[in-house]
């Protein structure tokens, strides 16, 4: 018997999508609530450890995130001269095992939008437009109410999981005073056409931009990015934008003079602030809890932002389906489960952004990175 026989749920991104999948899966009636009409995602793409590969695994969305992405094995350095001269090749770690690709790329609303369908499949009603309001707990049920186009509504769960993201109203509600906090960069990113040289993820350190990346996320199409200074970009037209992230590019070469021709409107060009937060101790509070960006964030500079969200999900499913009821001893095991790992990340996340703004040529990146896969390549 299961922990909880309904649970509400607030936020459909990857953490929300995940955590109804699991638990609709083992018969817990899931309901999801975002304040979205639809799954559209921010973003052009997304870089997918193999860690993160693994929780797909385990969702059941394996066979369609393969056919809708790019696997590699490497990760590539360039010089910022003339040439785009690659420097180093280096070989991805396989922190999903042995017969998961070491990285995909993905177009992160697909990836969005499999989650999404496949909790629906499975059985987690999703209530869009639904922006939640209040939560109050009542011994063993917690009242969610929110508001819809046809007014205000109230339900009862055993359990509510915040996992509405950086800026989260469940966080709010609990009264949990920890807020993201801007780094000091920002990033450029586009979606474009794969020149056929890209096969993989290369990097470049140095020239206007701290740095100069892009990731294969199909047989047709890449994208592209730039960690700048942040500023604040946001009166920018769309092709002030295009023009902006083009004039950046002009000192980057190789795939990238076909990158800078290619930016156009179709381009999707966004442009967000990196950020860092962490819940130092419990996520929950009673019968309410957070995961995914909700409860911790840092900048994507390792790539595991996604990873940890998923990872959320699963070990919290994991729990709730295992126990016989919610108790402390429940949330003791999932703060030892996940908040190591969530500073582990956060931690390196942080440094290794650190080391860049401070253009630190000693940092020991080969001894960070090490230590970050020595602990995701272990399963949650």
């Amino acid at each position: 018997m299961t922990a909880v026989r309904s649970v509400g749920i607030v936020g459909t991104g990857f953490a929300g999508a995940a955590a109804a999948i699991l638990l609709a899966e083992a018969g817990v009636q899931v309901e999801l609530f975002d304040a979205k009409e639809d799954v559209g995602a921010l973003g052009s793409g997304i870089t997918i450890q193999g860690n993160a590969c693994r929780a797909l695994v385990r969702l059941g969305v394996w066979d369609e995130v393969q056919r809708r992405s790019y696997p590699f094995e490497e990760l590539g350095l360039r010089a910022p001269d003339p040439q785009g001269t690659v420097i180093a090749v280096l070989p991805d770690v396989k922190t999903g095992g042995p017969d998961l690709p070491a990285t995909i790329g993905m177009y992160r609303p697909d990836l969005a939008r499999i989650l999404v369908e496949r909790a629906e499949a499975v059985g987690a009603r999703i209530r869009w437009g639904a922006r939640v309001e209040g939560l109050v707990q009542q011994g063993d049920e917690v009242e969610l109410t929110w508001h819809d186009a046809d007014g205000l509504h109230r339900e009862h769960f055993d359990l509510v999981i915040g996992a509405d993201g950086l800026h989260s109203t469940v966080r709010a509600l609990l009264g949990i005073d920890v807020q993201p906090r801007r780094n000091g960069m920002g990033i450029w990113r586009a979606f474009v056409p794969r020149p056929a040289e890209v096969t993989r993820t290369d990097l470049v350190y140095g020239g206007p931009s701290y740095i100069a990346g892009y990731c294969p996320t199909s047989e047709d199409h890449i994208y592209a990015y730039l960690v700048e200074d942040a500023q604040d970009r946001s009166t920018l037209s769309p092709a002030e934008q295009v023009a902006t992230m083009r004039r950046l590019a002009e000192s980057y070469h190789g795939p990238w003079d076909e990158i800078r021709e290619s930016l156009g409107d179709d381009s999707r060009v966004n442009y967000t602030w990196f950020t860092e937060h962490l819940i130092d101790g419990p996520w929950n509070r009673g019968r309410v809890v957070v995961i995914g960006d909700a409860a911790h964030s840092c900048p994507p500079t390792i790539a595991q932002g996604a990873a940890m969200s998923l990872e959320d999900a699963l070990v919290l499913a994991e729990l709730l389906i295992d126990a016989d009821a919610i108790d402390d001893a429940l949330w003791q095991r999932f703060t030892e489960r996940r908040l190591p790992r969530a500073r582990t990340i956060v931690e390196a996340s942080k440094q290794l952004a650190n080391w860049l703004l401070a253009h630190d040529r000693d940092a020991d990146v080969p001894g960070l990175m090490h230590r970050v896969t020595a602990v995701v390549g272990l399963p949650a």
